[in-house]
């Protein structure tokens, strides 16, 4: 089989996984609430159930990350973390207890930590000016299994028979589906999924093999664009860089060291945790991932008691809403996939932190305290919600790519690991902040739009700084110049052949 053939399947194997994590959370959580009261638990179990599933994936995924890092594969890890996810729907199907009921999101959830891994292959093996297009289209893969998850509710609440010793019911049967198709799924990835040559292999493969000794010296370097490449290193060799922008604006990448020397040194040699992450630019990615992800859950959490509150909307009513929404996510990743060609990331996250702002000065003035009567208020809670969910594909889509570029390529399955984590701990909050607020929605809006605003100057103020230490540099003035224009054209959406 060729390679891109290979590359076709793995890719496909890659979207099924994030397609099928997608459908887990739309099958499991409409009836977890009424699985929960058949076992006489507390209302506040709900909490732990649904806390603990993104708990264990906080924790496994740098470790799933650092593994990949250290043998340069992923084959093996997606199968062991599959049988996680196996084993943990099956306990969710027996009906034992809920403390088993606990224990079984607890395991699935470690299953959840593979995708770290993920995206450290997928930065490896792609181009960074395909970057964030790949991600793109992964990411809209779980959204549209978050879209079609709730239409296979609609067969498996007529389940009622027993399985030996295992009644199969409404409550029980999305854990039994669940465990069926992660099994299809360790098939797929044992038939269909390979670990492909990293990009810098290939090359050298090819016959890259003249480089200067200065190329030779940025192996250490992640693959990034021009603008990324300033905001890691400002005080770097920019007259180098410069001297290589393309009109992708990405800076094509260094020379890799003899395969030899790759396979026979630890990615980890000389790593520091401290240097890689306390850096401005990797900080206010963090930051991105964390408030998007601890907004997004936050508005989840709102919005059915809100809708309840001023519409006396049921289930049905709320589930044709996150359909709508659903597909308003999918046709925004698919936008951004589009977008990402033509404009650089940092642009794309400019775009969404200002749709993001605007969402949430719309929803602390007219969600908060609904004016008018009936008409007004579902129109206001309507363009709310939509701007809300408008801006978070240009959002995550960008930090992602981004991050993938000013951190180490030799370490991101590590890298990928440690921002999920951040990702999983803004699940855990955004959920206990919504709640215990409902009551209090100025607080709790205001805060998630105080975020929002902190996070935009931060992002402004960094690429400001940029351009300010480029200015008072030693660089030649023609070379400071060239990169200022990449800074603007960043900021501004300008394709490079406008540069």
């Amino acid at each position: 089989m060729d390679n891109r053939r290979k590359k076709k399947l793995t890719f496909f194997t890659i979207g099924l996984i994030f397609f099928l994590s997608g459908v887990e959370y739309a099958v499991i959580l409409p009836t977890i609430w009424r699985y929960l009261q058949t076992l006489n638990a507390a209302p506040y179990f709900l909490g732990l159930v649904l806390s603990a599933f993104s708990f264990s994936g906080l924790l496994s995924g740098p470790l799933f990350g650092h593994w990949s890092d250290r043998t340069g594969t992923t084959k093996k890890i997606l199968l062991f973390a599959n049988l996680f996810e196996i084993v943990g729907n099956f306990m969710y199907f027996m009906e034992y207890s809920k403390w088993l009921l606990l224990s079984s999101r607890l395991v699935a959830g470690i299953g959840t930590g593979a995708g770290s891994s993920i995206f450290g292959f997928l930065t490896r093996i792609t181009a960074a000016e395909d970057r964030a297009t790949v991600f793109a289209a992964v990411m809209a893969c779980r959204q549209l299994g978050l879209l079609i998850g709730p239409a296979f509710n609609i067969f498996l609440r007529l389940c009622d028979f027993h399985l030996g010793p295992f009644v199969v019911n409404k409550y029980t049967a999305p854990g039994l589906f669940m465990c069926l198709l992660w099994v299809l799924l360790q098939l797929a990835v044992v038939f269909m999924y390979w670990d492909l040559p990293h990009l810098e292999r290939g090359r050298v493969q090819e016959g890259s093999t003249s480089r200067n000794r200065e190329e030779d010296s940025d192996e250490a370097k992640p693959l990034m664009g021009s603008q990324e490449a300033v905001a890691s290193n400002p005080t770097g060799n920019q007259s180098f860089a410069a001297s290589s922008v393309m009109p992708n604006h990405i800076s094509p990448p260094s020379s890799p060291l003899p395969s030899q020397a790759l396979e026979s040194s630890s990615p980890f040699n000389n790593f520091s945790i401290s240097r890689e992450f306390l850096r401005e630019e990797v900080v206010v990615l963090l930051a991105a991932q964390f408030i998007t992800l601890f907004n997004q859950t936050a508005l989840e959490t709102m919005v059915t008691p809100l809708t309840q509150k001023f519409f006396g909307y049921g289930e049905l009513e709320n589930s044709v809403m996150y359909s709508l929404c659903g597909v308003e996510v999918i046709a925004g990743f698919l936008f951004v996939r589009w977008l990402s060609c033509r404009a650089s990331d940092r642009a794309v996250l400019a775009v969404g932190l200002t749709i993001c702002n605007i969402a949430g000065v719309w929803c602390l003035i007219f969600l908060a305290n609904p004016l008018g009567g009936f008409p007004w208020q579902l129109t206001e809670f309507i363009i709310g919600v939509f701007l809300q969910v408008l801006g978070l594909p240009f959002v995550a889509v960008a930090q992602v790519s981004l991050f993938s570029k000013v951190t180490a390529e030799k370490t991101q399955g590590f890298s990928q690991g440690v921002r999920r984590s951040v990702g999983g701990l803004a699940t855990i909050l955004g959920p206990l902040w919504a709640g215990g607020l409902t009551e209090n929605m100025y607080i709790m809006l205001g805060v998630m739009a105080a975020l929002l605003a902190l996070l935009t100057k931060s992002q402004g103020h960094l690429t400001l700084g940029l351009v300010l230490d480029l200015l008072s540099s030693d660089e030649d003035p023609m070379v400071q110049a060239l990169w200022c224009g990449v800074l603007w054209n960043g900021l501004h959406s300008l394709e490079g052949d406008e540069l």
